[in-house]
């Protein structure tokens, strides 16, 4: 067997193992391929305006302490989004955020709501960002856009998608669970001698007279 998956399986468990079950969204037309049958262990929390779909997201993460995953809409969606895109950089809050993109077949007519430089449209306020060239590559890119997002200062992070990517088939991009840094610090040994100084004073009884 050459291990081949759709582009679509390959997100869809690459999002399951890393416990990003949960969409935050407000999808165009470019995204509905990718959630035409959606599976039954996600769920969908639709929000009716890019910046409090991120919003959302971002306070949803910042509860579970893990990232969140985002999904808009090309040009328009991502311009929507960037306000609350800034409040979660500067939070440092993990968040996987997708948009969609016009095919590449088109996208030389300059084609409504099409993004003319998808990657560099939420700079500087994402960690990392990429616009696939292949459907193969997408899963990749997810993959690398959690880990990032997760590695302390944690933050935003960014793939553009160009439709259409569903039924592509490609190798699978990522097997078995990695471990993802769960701290916020980039050297949590630096703090450990004030954290110990800490507990030992708050576990101290104060003597009155």
């Amino acid at each position: 067997m050459s291990g081949e998956v759709t582009v679509r399986e390959a997100v869809y468990s690459l999002l399951r193992e890393f416990g990003l079950t949960t969409v935050f969204g407000n999808p165009g037309s470019t995204e509905l391929p990718m959630f035409r049958d959606f599976p039954a262990d996600f769920r969908y929390v639709l929000g009716l305006q890019e910046s409090v779909v991120v919003a959302m997201a971002d306070g949803f993460a910042q509860a579970r302490g893990d990232a969140a995953l985002v999904n808009v809409h090309s040009a328009i969606g991502v311009g929507h989004a960037l306000g609350s895109i800034f409040t979660a950089y500067k939070n440092q809050t993990p968040l996987l955020i997708t948009a969609g993109q016009q095919a590449r077949s088109i996208l030389p007519f300059e084609p409504f709501l099409f993004a003319e430089q998808a990657a560099q449209l939420p700079k500087p306020y994402v960690k990392w960002s990429s616009e696939p060239a292949r459907a193969a590559d997408v899963p990749a890119a997810i993959a690398r856009a959690y880990y990032v997002a997760m590695q302390p200062p944690r933050g935003p992070t960014f793939v553009s998608i160009v439709c259409p990517v569903g039924g592509a088939r490609g190798e699978p991009a990522h097997r078995g669970r990695s471990r993802a840094a769960r701290t916020r610090s980039g050297r949590p040994a630096r703090f450990a001698p004030a954290r110990d100084r800490g507990r030992r004073i708050g576990g101290a009884r104060r003597r009155l007279g």
